[in-house]
């Protein structure tokens, strides 16, 4: 499913994104990964969880500081961007099993939501991976997803 951001709601995603940045940095938490340009990771995530919403015609309130607190969109929908196609959907061991998981790929302003898998399904053995060597996750190619049109 394709989804055009307008710029107004780049910019305003963008805006969520930089704050939730600048409150991460005053809280002093640490990223788990050793990006050097978590500004660009922040704004990404905050896109995407826009043009999900936008695309499924749900809520986004462009929450700061709910991290971990909720869905991104909605109570138990979490968004995980990439800004490749071809990069699949990430997910943690310390994810949420009930949890329902969206990949959302490209940016800054055109999209595609691939689709979405439950954190615990997500998290089989087939999945596991240490790219890069930054821990280990699970990463469920888009070809495994269930169309969004499934996720209710």
């Amino acid at each position: 499913m394709q989804v055009a951001l307008e710029w107004f709601e780049v910019s305003r995603a963008a805006l969520v994104g930089v704050s939730r940045n600048v409150e991460a940095l005053r809280k002093g938490c640490r990223n788990r990964l050793p990006i050097h340009d978590e500004w660009s990771i922040h704004i990404l995530g905050a896109l995407g969880e826009c043009a999900f919403a936008k695309a499924t015609n749900r809520y986004w309130n462009g929450g700061v500081n709910t991290f971990k607190c909720g869905g991104d969109v909605g109570e138990s929908i979490q968004i995980r961007t990439r800004s490749m196609h071809h990069y699949d959907l990430i997910v943690r061991r310390d994810d949420e099993d009930d949890d329902a998981f969206v990949l959302v790929t490209g940016g800054p302003h055109d999209f595609e939501v691939r689709g979405w898998m439950l954190g615990k399904d997500a998290k089989d053995d087939k999945y596991k991976a240490n790219y890069g060597n930054h821990g280990e996750a699970f990463f469920v190619p888009s070809r495994d997803l269930l169309p969004i049109g499934q996720l209710a």
